[in-house]
């Protein structure tokens, strides 16, 4: 036995000691073994037997777990000696950073608002039904709801799916005119090249007294924003439904990638579709307390734009952190 203890304490890796414990406790082991003579031992000698051998078998099954839990100690230092890293040690392969494509973009546009004199607007990520949804003309059950897939709490608050709500924020503690902008993070439960769950948006509404707002104002306004970001591009308005805006209308600009000729970005359409807008709903500012009123709203997606203007073929790849995509932006 003491032999036995001897090897076990002397095992120099886990490898040895198992081969070790299966040598005396395994099956065809050197004690299980010994368990087997019982059969053949005199009756009054096989209580005193057994319990000699589950001694033993005690003691060895003791010391593997003492050696064991050594050996494991000695592997986890050899490994962490290993793979420790000196990251007070000087790197002369350091390089300067770069602006993220969505950030980029972002403060292009908030740029260009500015300089046309919008104020930017921020509003909180937890919403309330009223303000993401019954306020923009959604009331419960509104079939356009489904466009939206939304993140609810267990409280009735929800992550917003739309920067709108900061609209009637605004709203709500301004009176007219109001020229702004808000800019920010939205999350609907979406996936896939052209959607992720959480992503940017930036919206844009103009109230002022009837005579001075108009859908002809608002065109000027993107057409002259649109040449603004994608150079000598076509403008085409398209009719949409928008709950929040009538008349409502879909943006297209001709594909800057083929020059409006058709490839598979544009689906051989030679359009691409980049925002949408109209004139604000009556329902809107009847949730709000104004009269005799109008405006106009237009909102885009921030990753929508960067992927255009910088040839990102799949949405995803903005929140990868993947340093070959951007490195490519210093």
């Amino acid at each position: 036995m003491e032999a036995l203890i001897t090897q076990i304490e002397n095992a120099d890796s886990l490898e040895t000691l198992e081969t070790l414990r299966v040598d005396i406790l395994g099956k065809k082991g050197t004690l299980t073994k010994e368990f087997a003579r019982l059969k053949d031992i005199p009756n009054e000698e096989k209580k005193a037997f057994a319990q000699n051998l589950n001694t033993q078998k005690a003691a060895v099954a003791n010391a593997i777990e003492v050696r064991k839990v050594d050996l494991e100690k000695e592997a986890l230092n050899k490994q962490l000696e290993s793979e420790k890293i000196d990251v007070t040690r000087f790197n002369n392969e350091l390089t300067c950073g770069a602006v993220h494509p969505t950030v980029d973009t972002m403060d292009r546009i908030i740029q260009y608002f500015q300089n046309l004199n919008f104020s930017v607007e921020e509003g909180p990520l937890v919403e309330d039904d009223f303000h993401n949804f019954e306020a923009l003309n959604l009331p419960k059950y509104h079939p356009a709801r489904d466009m939206q897939d939304t993140f609810y709490n267990k409280d009735y608050t929800l992550l917003r799916t739309h920067t709108s709500p900061v609209q009637i924020r605004t709203m709500l503690s301004q009176k007219p005119p109001i020229r702004m902008i808000a800019p920010g993070t939205v999350f609907r439960r979406d996936f896939d090249l052209t959607h992720t769950p959480m992503f940017h948006q930036i919206e844009a509404l103009v109230v002022d007294e009837a005579d001075k707002v108009s859908f002809a104002n608002l065109k000027h306004v993107l057409e002259e924003f649109l040449h603004h970001m994608f150079g000598d591009v076509e403008v085409r308005f398209r009719p949409s439904f928008f709950p929040f805006t009538e008349p409502s209308a879909e943006v297209d600009i001709s594909c800057v990638f083929c020059k409006g000729d058709g490839c598979r970005v544009c689906s051989h359409t030679g359009w691409l579709e980049v925002l949408g807008c109209g004139v604000v709903d009556e329902n809107v500012f009847k949730a709000v307390g104004y009269e005799n009123y109008s405006g106009y709203a237009f909102g885009l997606g921030i990753e929508r734009f960067a992927m255009l203007i910088h040839n990102i073929g799949d949405l995803r790849s903005l929140f990868e952190s993947d340093l070959r995509l951007l490195g490519q932006f210093k």
